[in-house]
């Protein structure tokens, strides 16, 4: 659980925190009294992430990147539409999900995220609800399927869809806001499930 994930790192890195896990840790008491928290920029949530350009066609990896890559603008995918780009992050693992996948579709020309997400089975109403409510569009476009051999939902979805998404973003501000989308669906989910 998110609660679980974030009390750990908390005991593990204490001054490593953002906006996001900060606001969690205080709504559910999971902050020492007395402690001052400073809240990390959230420029460098992804510094030490592990990135790969893969093409899509074979799934090789073109070239390992560094975070220097993420300044890119997201425009980038729809001129090498046959790539895709694949970052891990511990921040990502906070969430429960795992390595984020990003490139353009090729027939719409939208910006697809896909990854893969640790909430159970049994959480498949509240997930659909939080991305219709939570998405730009009635409509939103996204695929959810669960994996009985991981034990993972198997999301894709559009950033096109997301709040603030503008075709000036750079890669990183994508990222960043794919993040933010996943720490609150997840926040929702359990909370919901823990009511």
């Amino acid at each position: 659980m998110l609660k679980d994930r974030i009390e750990k790192h908390l005991k593990e890195q204490p001054t490593e925190i953002f906006k996001e896990e900060k606001e969690f840790a205080e709504k559910h008491h999971l902050l020492s009294d007395g402690n001052v928290i400073e809240i990390k920029n959230p420029d460098t949530r992804f510094l030490d992430a592990y990135i790969e350009r893969g093409d899509k066609e074979t799934e090789e990896v073109l070239s390992k990147e560094t975070a220097e890559f993420l300044n890119q603008p997201i425009k980038y995918f729809k001129n090498h539409k046959n790539e895709f780009m694949y970052l891990e992050s511990k921040w990502f693992d906070l969430v429960g999900a795992d390595a984020i996948s990003f490139e353009t579709d090729a027939v719409f020309g939208n910006y697809e995220v896909m990854l893969g997400l640790k909430l159970p089975k049994k959480a498949e109403t509240a997930i659909k609800t939080y991305i219709k409510e939570n998405t730009l569009t009635s409509t939103p476009k996204y695929s959810l399927m669960f994996s009985q051999q991981d034990g993972l939902w198997d999301l894709n979805f559009s950033l096109n869809d997301l709040e603030g998404f503008t075709e000036d973003l750079s890669i990183y501000d994508a990222y960043q806001s794919i993040y933010q989308f996943l720490f609150n669906l997840v926040s929702v989910v359990e909370g919901n499930r823990n009511n």
